[in-house]
């Protein structure tokens, strides 16, 4: 029964240990290396500002292909969304 328990935590102090150690990594080495695998193209959609109104309701800028929209976004659902003016139209 002695020789059990120590046995087990002697497996739980190896395991959270191997965790740990995997965790330290992941956090040294592995955002980096996973952006330095990730293809790099030119991305067509872009989140240009965000403002949160309330604790329900936050308004997103968003620009798809060299044209902005405004999205309203509430209750895990989109509200509207409108194509927002841009300074290029207004000149």
């Amino acid at each position: 029964m002695f020789l059990a328990t120590i046995q087990a935590l002697f497996a739980l102090a190896v395991s959270l240990g191997l965790f740990g150690v995997a965790v330290y990594a992941f956090r040294r080495w592995g955002p980096a290396a996973m952006l330095r695998l990730s293809p790099r193209i030119d991305k067509r959609m872009q989140l240009v500002e965000s403002l949160t109104l309330d604790a329900q309701r936050r308004l997103v800028l968003v620009r798809l292909d060299q044209a902005e929209h405004l999205i309203l976004l509430g209750e895990g659902r989109v509200i509207s969304r409108t194509p927002a003016a841009s300074e290029a139209s207004d000149a």
